[in-house]
C-alpha cells in the first residue's frame, strides 16, 4: 500500500500502521481515511497529502 506525505509538515501516513490515536486501524488505505481526518502532527486536511514516490 502507498504511503503519502503530509506536504506541510512532513509526517508520513503509512497504512501498515493506521493512525491509532485517531482511531485508524493498521491495514486502511489512505483513500479510506475518513474526509475529516487530519494530520495528527499538525492538523492540515487529507487533501494536503502527496503520494510518497
Amino acid at each position: 500500500m502507498d504511503k503519502y506525505v503530509c506536504t506541510a509538515c512532513g509526517y508520513v501516513y503509512d497504512p501498515a500502521v493506521g493512525d491509532p490515536d485517531s482511531g485508524v486501524k493498521p491495514g486502511t488505505p489512505f483513500k479510506d481515511l475518513p474526509e475529516d481526518w487530519v494530520c495528527p502532527v499538525c492538523g492540515v486536511p487529507k487533501s494536503q497529502f502527496e503520494k510518497k514516490e
